[in-house]
């Protein structure tokens, strides 16, 4: 009897399909989630024989060093209060920076670790906000911004790392976004943000005082400067002229030329050089997905990274022999793991491994990129995440799933929440609705001053998506979202009260005219910005009232659990506490969390523990067991 292979697949396709439905599919604690660890930064020792880097291992993060060529992890700065983020050694010892706020309220203090252990505060300033900025070439000193001079502007100094003494070197009563130093100190950029979608590049030249504007235009066009060149002759910025994306220029500080350096299909986040300027890193916002480029600047040639699993590589970091980089490397199945790599050799590294080994990856959510119809027609990008058994049985709920911002963008990567929600069996659905980022400066534009309108039912359509998957129940699909997200939530129960079952609303606005008055005065350099995008809570109260969910809270019939953190400085609480007030008084379930050692976003694993769990069993009894 002739044999026939296209029935043989057939049939052990069939029999392969049938053995994963009859493999038992495990749902995970949360306490198993969370015991993978969440990784960040990275800071090659002097000798290059070990790297820094925070690990939240203990509950928040700490400050960790590794050997590049694997080993045993060793506990630096430890704090059982505020996460410990390091920041880097410095430049010839093993002394490090790391950076420090208080029960999240975004205070940033700079700290110095001496190598005996001892810790100082180099910017203890009560209200003070203070951001790293960078080591000076000559390796004697580094830059900071601060606003201990007047709370709504970062001026610059620079602080000496002999006697940790600082020097103010830019007065900024400009609301300039600070973009860098030259190498040899004389030149400094900075971004001037009018709106969203107008900024200039100013050049201070610190030999004469004089302070140009470099980039002269009529409309709406975007520049922000990338870096200086390593000779310090050159000047790299964005821009979107004539584009939907950004993309590089060369500006010549001499001639004060400028010519296109860079341009890609999509918009490049970033771009920077290694120590002497023989590498140079770009990275590239493709598609919800970064993907890195590292070129040698001398042969224009493309440095290959090592092949590894399906995954993503980020966070790229060039040691100062140009030997050796460190990277992070994970995907929507995996946490990441940081990684050490000899260029130009085979060998790399893997000196991490985060991921809980309890948690099989099996069992977790693929993460897929897809479009979908909204109302008016338009294509709208989301990543989906499709719980590995959704076609064995029932039809199981769903969540539409909303990224912060405004203008963020939901992205391929590993979300403790949501593969934890999916390995319970829910699907969910990261919209990237009208006035996201990542998709140029059109779409980005479609939701100025008209949000909870176009925005809000790009979210809805996102029903129709799910429904035509055949294994989502059309009847339970709720909403999630965090911060602009979680305004989304709100908006979607107080505007559209029958399209979804329930919301989850994590730290959400929900009083426009409140947010947009209280915002933290180090975001001076924004608030034209916030304004054109919003609304200006000054001449515009009306309409920030309109679209503010707080005020329309009587329309509310779906539950919600809420939660907040004390501390925000961008949501306060007091608009969460509104907000449940306001739907309790309808006779609704308004379930809420209050983080008293929190501010916008949660760090401490014991809290991201409670929340997450809670947002699960409210799921289960309010959206599941409907």
């Amino acid at each position: 009897m002739k044999f026939n292979q296209t029935l043989f697949r057939l049939a052990m396709i069939l029999l392969l399909a049938a053995a994963c439905q009859d493999t038992p599919h495990t749902e995970y604690t949360i306490e198993q989630f969370m015991k993978t660890t969440s990784i960040r930064g990275s800071s090659f020792t002097p000798d290059e024989s070990e790297i820094l880097y925070s690990n939240d291992k203990t509950g928040i993060y700490n400050a960790y060093t590794v050997p590049v060529d694997g080993g045993e992890h060793q506990a630096l700065a430890q704090d059982t209060i505020n996460s410990v983020l390091a920041i880097s050694f410095f430049p010839n010892d093993r002394r490090i920076l790391y950076r420090g706020d208080q029960g999240g309220n975004e205070l940033w203090h700079i700290y110095f670790r001496d190598t005996d252990g001892k810790v100082t505060d180099l910017t203890p300033g009560e209200k003070e906000r203070a951001l790293f900025a960078g080591w000076a070439h000559d390796e004697k000193s580094f830059f900071f911004t601060s606003n201990k001079r007047d709370p709504r502007y970062m001026d610059v100094y620079e602080m000496e790392i002999e006697t940790f003494t600082s020097k103010l070197i830019f007065k900024n009563d400009q609301a300039f976004n600070f973009g860098g130093i030259s190498n040899d100190k004389r030149y400094m950029a900075f971004g001037k943000t009018h709106t969203r979608d107008n900024s200039d590049i100013y050049l201070y030249d610190s030999k004469s005082g004089s302070l140009k504007l470099i980039t002269k235009h009529e409309g709406d066009i975007s520049h922000s400067p990338a870096g200086f060149s390593t000779g310090s002759k050159k000047l790299y910025y964005f821009t979107d002229e004539d584009s939907e994306f950004r993309y590089l220029m060369e500006y010549n500080l001499e001639t004060g030329e400028h010519r296109l350096f860079h341009k890609e299909e999509w918009g490049i986040s970033y771009m920077y050089f290694s120590h002497t300027g023989k590498y140079r890193v770009l990275g590239i916002n493709q598609d919800s997905q970064t993907v890195i480029r590292i070129y040698d600047t001398n042969t224009g040639e493309h440095i290959a990274l090592p092949s590894l699993p399906a995954g993503a590589v980020t966070s790229v970091n060039i040691s100062k022999s140009e030997k050796l980089l460190s990277f992070y490397h994970g995907s929507a199945k995996s946490t990441s793991d940081l990684y050490s790599y000899e260029i130009g050799s085979r060998k790399h590294t893997r000196l991490t491994r985060t991921m809980n080994p309890e948690v099989n990856p099996s069992h977790l959510a693929d993460a897929e990129v897809i479009r979908y119809k909204s109302f008016d027609d338009m294509d709208i990008p989301a990543v989906f995440y499709k719980p590995p058994h959704a076609e064995w049985g029932e039809k199981i709920p769903a969540l539409v799933w909303v990224h912060g911002g405004p203008g963020g963008q939901s992205r391929v990567g590993y979300r403790a929440l949501i593969q934890y929600l999916a390995n319970h069996g829910y699907a969910v659905l990261a919209v990237n609705n009208r006035g996201s980022g990542g998709y140029g400066k059109t779409f980005q534009q479609l939701d100025d001053q008209a949000h909870g309108k176009g925005d809000l039912d790009d979210c809805v359509a996102a029903k129709d998506f799910l429904i035509s998957t055949g294994y989502v129940d059309e009847n339970k699909i709720g909403i999630i979202g965090g911060s602009y997200g979680g305004y989304m939530v709100m908006a979607a129960l107080a505007f559209r009260p029958q399209a979804f079952e329930v919301g989850v609303n994590i730290f959400g606005v929900t009083n426009w005219v409140r947010t947009l008055k209280s915002i933290p005065p180090w975001w001076e350099a924004s608030r034209q910005s916030l304004y054109k995008e919003l609304g200006n809570p000054e001449t515009q109260e009306d309409y920030l009232y309109s679209i503010s969910p707080l005020f329309h809270a009587a329309n509310i019939i779906k539950p919600v659990i809420v939660l907040q953190g004390a501390n925000d400085p961008r949501v306060l609480q007091v608009e969460s506490d509104e907000m449940v007030e306001a739907v309790r008084a309808n006779g609704v379930t308004a379930e809420y969390i209050v983080f008293n050692d929190e501010g916008h976003g949660f760090r401490k694993k014991e809290n991201q523990i409670e929340g997450h769990e809670a947002i699960l069993k409210f799921l289960d009894q309010h959206l599941k067991g409907s």
